[in-house]
């Protein structure tokens, strides 16, 4: 992806004087990183500053986050309120994320809530799951899934967020045996390099920072594979 931003590959759901609701393209950072490559926050600064000729520094405020190849819906805080305030609602899980992902195999039972506890090795960027009280670092991550449908040896998973450790979705769904489709780092054994990994966010709600009423955002996975499997369900 080039220096330069255009609509096309970030295109805009939303936007009023508060806050900013885009569709974060895959494979692109959501901050800046070790790759230097354009990161979407940079991206947003820059485009808010040529569309409104804003002189000096834009603020725009990161208040979750999407791993690398992840895409799907984000929002940010065009303000220090409306951030903070954002910021507040992840903390207070009063923040819904939704996700849709194709995993390997098919979870048993169909639907349910997932606990555990990970573990982060900041020095290889990847995550594990570790026993209770086992270390004094793992946090306890918390999701509820169900099936939507099922074939070709993957099942389509609608994912509620309850909490926003690094790799999630990720580390839960290998840990139970069912990997994410093309996730080369905690499903390498099912997947073949270069499969793009099939995570996607569908959607945001949260109450917004100063209307004071709730708000949904949404964003459909693209109709490529392995997605395309289950285009009926997507749209619904």
């Amino acid at each position: 992806m080039s220096g330069e931003l255009s609509r096309e590959e970030i295109p805009v759901i939303y936007e009023d004087n508060h806050l900013l609701v885009v569709v974060k393209p895959v494979n692109m950072p959501t901050q800046e990183d070790e790759s230097k490559d354009l990161d979407l926050l940079t991206a947003l600064k820059q485009d808010l500053k040529t569309r409104h000729a804003k002189p000096g520094n834009v603020f725009l405020g990161l208040v979750h986050r999407l791993d690398r190849p992840v895409g799907g819906v984000m929002v940010f805080g065009k303000t220090s309120k409306a951030s903070s305030r954002l910021s507040d609602a992840v903390r207070t899980r009063s923040f819904g994320k939704r996700y849709l992902a194709v995993v390997h195999g098919r979870p048993e039972p169909a639907a349910g809530s997932l606990t555990h506890y990970l573990l982060k090795d900041t020095r290889t960027n990847t995550v594990k799951t570790v026993a209770k009280n086992s270390h004094p670092d793992a946090k306890e991550a918390v999701l509820d899934y169900e099936v939507l449908a099922a074939g070709d040896g993957y099942s389509l998973v609608r994912i509620e967020l309850h909490t926003g450790r690094s790799h999630q979705i990720r580390v839960q769904m290998a840990a139970i045996g069912c990997p994410l489709y093309g996730d080369q780092k905690y499903g390498a054994e099912r997947n073949k390099p270069g499969q793009q990994l099939s995570l996607w966010s569908v959607e945001l709600s949260f109450e917004h920072p100063t209307l004071q009423k709730q708000v949904i955002f949404n964003s459909t996975p693209p109709p490529s594979f392995p997605w395309s499997i289950w285009e009926t369900e997507l749209l619904r």
